[in-house]
C-alpha cells in the first residue's frame, strides 16, 4: 500500500478532509501499536481497550499518520496528519474497499466451518504459480481482519484471496459485499457456532452469505456433497463448480491413501496421474479439490497446480506430526476443534501406522450451546479400542464422552479430567507413553491443550 495522506482522507470521507495536509506518504496500515512499523496509518478502534489511549506508542514505532474518533477530537495529537471520521472502524473498511477497487484485483473469497485456512493457503499456493497473489495473513478474516488483508496488497496484485469468518448472521453478507468476489469458495457445514445459530441448517444459510456480493459473472464453488448446499445453491444464479467424492461432481476424488506426512488422490478431470498434498487425512483432499476447481477456473494448468500443492506448506499448529521427549509421535491439533473437524482427525489418526499404542488426547470443544454435551459424546463413533487404545478427555463436556465410551473400553483405557485437572492429566499422560506411541492432541484453543503438547515436548 502506498498512499498520500490526503487519498486517504478524501477515500474516508474525512471530516476535516478540505484541510491543507502534508506531503505525507502512507505505506502500510495497523491497529495494534505494537505491531506496527514506520511509514503506517495508525487506526485505533474502540473495543474492551480504546486505541486512542495509545497514540503515542503508535508514534514511538513510526505512524506517519492516524484516522481518529471525531468524539476525541479534542485529544488529537499534534505531532503528525490527524484524520478526523465518525468512526475509525467503518473508515478502515472503507479505505479497505477504496484500495481494493484502485488495485482492481480478482477476489477469492472463502470461508466454510472447517477447512477454510488451509482451502485459503492452498487456493494461494495454486495461483502464484500464474499470478500475484495476496492472501489472508494468519486468521484476519473478520470485520477488521480482511479490510487489513485488501491493504496490504502490492500495487502489482493481481489476485487477493480472503478469508472470512463468521459467528453470527449477517458478517459474511457484510464482507462478501465488501470486497464482491469473483469467486466464492464454501469448504463444507459443520457445528462450529452452533451456540449462536442451533442447527447446521441455519449454519448453511449464513455460510450461503458469502455470495451477496458475488458478482454476477462469477463463480460459487461449494461441497457438492453436501445436502444443504446443494437445496441452497439452486437459488444461485452465478455459474457453480461442485467438488467431492461424489461422481456428480464437478471435480470428483477417488483413489485416495493416506499417510503420516502425505496424502494421494486421483481426481476426474485429470485421471492420469496423482496429485499428493503433505497432509495427512482424506478430509484434506476436499479441501485441495476447493483449490484445483479455483485453480481450473483461473485456466491455470492442472501440472502447475499439482506441482503447488506437492509443495504447499500446512499453517503452523495445525495436524502437525511432532516429537515427544521419549520419541514418541505427536500429532497435534491444538487450534480450534469442533466435532465435524474431530471426527475427521480421529479418523485420520486411527488409520495411521504404528508398533505401540494410539492414545488420543481430547479437550471440549467451545461455542457448541445446549447441543454440547451430546455432541462431545457422538465422537465415540469414531474411537474404538482396537485402533485408538487409550484415551485421555479434559474439560467439562467432555464428561459426557467418557460416560458413553465405558460400555465400549475398559475402565483402565479411559481417563477423564475436569479443565482445572489438567496438570494431572499431563501427569498420568507422561507416564504413559512410550516411544512407540502415537498421541494425538485435539481440542479448541481455550481448552490450551498446547500445554500438554508443550509437557510432551520438554
Amino acid at each position: 500500500m502506498k498512499m498520500q495522506v490526503t487519498e486517504i482522507a478524501k477515500a474516508v470521507q474525512a471530516t476535516n478532509a478540505e484541510q491543507a495536509w502534508p506531503d505525507v506518504k502512507v505505506t502500510g496500515v495497523a491497529f495494534d501499536s505494537r505491531q506496527l512499523t514506520a511509514g503506517d496509518l495508525f487506526v485505533p478502534l474502540m473495543g474492551a481497550n480504546d486505541g486512542h489511549d495509545f497514540i503515542e506508542s503508535a508514534i514511538d514505532h513510526g505512524a506517519v499518520a492516524t484516522l481518529w474518533s471525531t468524539e476525541h477530537a479534542e485529544q488529537a495529537p499534534t505531532s503528525l496528519p490527524v484524520i478526523l471520521v465518525p468512526d475509525t472502524l467503518v473508515a478502515l473498511q472503507q479505505l479497505g474497499k477504496y484500495y481494493l477497487q484502485k488495485i482492481n484485483p480478482k477476489v477469492v473469497a472463502v470461508t466454510g466451518s472447517n477447512g477454510k485456512t488451509t482451502t485459503k493457503d492452498m487456493i494461494a499456493s495454486v495461483l502464484s504459480t500464474q499470478f500475484n497473489v495476496t492472501k489472508t495473513h494468519a486468521n484476519f478474516n473478520n470485520q477488521i481482519g480482511v479490510p487489513i488483508t485488501l491493504l496490504s496488497m502490492e500495487p502489482n496484485t493481481e489476485v487477493v484471496v480472503v478469508e472470512m469468518g463468521m459467528d453470527h448472521f449477517g458478517e459474511l453478507d457484510f464482507l462478501s459485499r465488501l470486497v464482491q468476489p469473483d469467486v466464492a469458495v464454501i469448504t463444507m457445514i459443520g457445528e462450529a457456532h452452533i451456540e449462536f445459530f442451533g442447527t447446521r441448517d441455519k449454519i448453511a444459510d449464513a455460510k450461503m452469505e458469502i455470495i451477496h456480493g458475488l458478482k454476477e459473472d462469477g463463480t460459487f464453488i461449494f461441497n457438492g456433497d453436501e445436502p444443504l448446499l446443494q437445496a441452497r445453491a439452486q437459488d444461485v444464479d452465478q455459474r457453480q463448480r461442485t467438488f467431492g467424492l461424489a461422481t456428480t461432481n464437478t471435480l470428483a476424488a477417488s483413489e485416495i491413501k493416506t499417510s503420516r506426512a502425505t496424502t494421494e488422490f486421483t481426481a476426474n478431470l485429470w485421471p492420469e496421474t496423482p496429485f499428493t498434498i503433505p497432509m495427512m487425512g482424506a478430509y484434506n483432499v476436499n479441501n485441495a479439490m476447493a483449490a484445483l476447481l479455483v485453480a481450473d477456473t483461473f485456466h491455470i494448468r492442472d501440472t502447475a497446480a499439482r506441482n503447488a500443492l506437492a509443495k504447499f506448506v500446512p499453517t503452523e499448529n495445525r495436524t502437525e506430526w511432532l516429537t515427544g521427549q521419549h520419541g514418541e509421535a505427536i500429532l497435534s491439533d491444538v487450534y480450534n476443534s469442533n466435532p465435524t473437524a474431530a471426527k475427521r482427525v480421529l479418523a485420520a489418526f486411527a488409520a495411521t501406522p504404528t508398533s505401540g499404542k494410539r492414545i488420543a488426547v481430547l479437550g471440549d470443544m467451545l461455542e457448541l450451546g445446549e447441543q454440547a454435551d451430546a455432541l462431545h459424546a457422538s465422537l465415540a463413533t469414531e474411537l474404538d479400542p482396537q485402533t485408538i487404545q487409550t484415551v485421555y478427555l479434559n474439560g467439562e463436556h467432555m464428561r459426557a464422552l467418557a460416560q458413553d465410551l465405558a460400555t465400549k473400553y475398559p475402565a483402565a483405557a479411559i481417563h477423564y479430567y475436569p479443565t482445572h485437572e489438567q496438570p494431572q492429566l499431563i501427569s498420568d499422560l507422561k507416564q504413559n507413553v512410550t516411544a512407540d506411541d502415537e498421541v494425538l492432541l485435539k481440542g479448541s484453543h481455550g481448552i490450551h491443550l498446547e500445554n500438554v503438547l508443550a509437557a510432551l515436548e520438554a
